[in-house]
């Protein structure tokens, strides 16, 4: 698996984490890093999951107003956990990260759904970020 892949991942355990257990992701980074699982994970690959989560959490309000959006017919809080967290994710990649191709965030959110999500997921978040990309790019 990629490194990015991977911390992508990671990213969207730790958001899934927070919003399951009600704690910010910065109180959760310590010891989910010490886990057996996630303890010999690259400094490279923990670097980008910890920011890419820290920046979630950070922009959450923005980053839930675009989603809603193009939620058509979807209240954000009526998604599933996963699907939403991806949707989080990839949204700040898509809006913020200027160094990630909007194909990327894109695909590796479509493939992180189909891994974690339902049957489907892939499409419901292809479809979302798909119009967040399209808007973005007649804005600029």
């Amino acid at each position: 698996m990629r490194k990015r892949t991977k911390a992508r991942e990671l990213a969207l355990q730790l958001l899934y984490q927070s919003d399951v257990s009600n704690v910010d992701v910065s109180d959760l980074i310590d010891t989910f890093f010490n886990m057996e699982a996630n303890a010999n994970e690259e400094r490279s690959v923990r670097d980008f999951a910890v920011n890419l989560a820290r920046n979630v959490r950070k922009n959450l309000l923005s980053l839930d107003a675009e989603i809603t959006k193009f939620a058509t017919n979807w209240q954000l809080d009526r998604m599933a956990m996963v699907d939403r967290n991806i949707l989080r994710m990839a949204s700040f990649e898509l809006l913020f990260c200027d160094d990630i191709p909007p194909k990327v965030a894109i695909n590796e959110a479509v493939e992180l759904a189909k891994k974690y999500g339902d049957l489907e997921s892939g499409k419901f978040v292809n479809g979302i970020l798909d119009k967040i990309n399209k808007t973005k790019n007649s804005a600029a």
